[in-house]
């Protein structure tokens, strides 16, 4: 009978640490790949609202302490950490719009929303490490698809906090303009109260029009 080892088990390649650390990027660093720079995302699963992406370059004697995945987070520690972020790290925020999103699917969108994050970064990376499976299209240097990358990497850590915040903020403005959905307390999430305001008012211009039940609402008044 054959003994299993812990390598006969690739589903434990899957699980994350307790909480991320820099081993990544250190071991970037001794590879001659510096600075890196963490990518993620904010906002793909929402009905309205854009998809907006974070890139971070961490500075090694300055990361701020409490550093997390942004979904395991209080509102106002992610509030703290975002402005300790700002004030410690080389940063860069980019967004896909509604538009965007129905014309070319959310997954590419999200994509390129972390390509322009990881462009717009004062400092160029010589290495991009990407939350989740697949990489940001035209990198001009080495990148990384690290799956639960916002539980492993401090860096990519960082980049959730900065999208979540800045959405949630994106958001909450969208609410004091289109008052009738109340998205400054669901962010676009297709809640029971954001469903109940699209069935009464019909959707905005925010709204996501290749997503269900927008999508589906739209075909059956197309055939009505």
């Amino acid at each position: 009978m054959k003994r299993r080892t812990a390598s006969d088990s690739p589903a434990l390649f899957d699980l994350a640490p307790a909480s991320p650390d820099f081993s990544m990027e250190l071991e970037a660093r001794q590879r001659g790949l510096w600075p890196v720079a963490g990518t993620d995302e904010a906002g793909r699963g929402p009905l309205a609202g854009p998809v907006v992406a974070a890139a971070v370059v961490l500075d090694p004697d300055n990361i701020p302490d409490g550093l997390d995945d942004s979904k395991k987070l209080t509102k106002a520690k992610r509030e703290v950490l975002f402005t300790k972020i700002l004030e410690t790290s080389i940063v860069s925020v980019a967004s896909s719009g509604p538009v965007l999103i129905d014309r070319i699917n959310i997954l590419r969108a999200s994509l390129d929303a972390m390509r322009r994050a990881v462009l717009g970064l004062e400092l160029a990376p010589r290495l991009v490490l990407a939350d989740g499976r697949d990489q940001p299209p035209g990198m001009s240097c080495e990148a990384k698809a690290v799956i639960k990358g916002d539980a492993r990497s401090l860096s990519i850590a960082a980049a959730s906090i900065i999208a979540k915040v800045t959405r949630d903020r994106m958001m909450e403005r969208a609410g004091t303009v289109h008052t009738a959905y109340g998205f400054e307390l669901h962010a676009g999430y297709g809640t029971p109260v954001h469903l109940r305001a699209i069935e009464a008012h019909g959707a905005c211009s925010l709204h996501r029009m290749s997503f269900r039940p927008l999508r589906q609402d739209a075909a059956e008044a197309d055939v009505a």
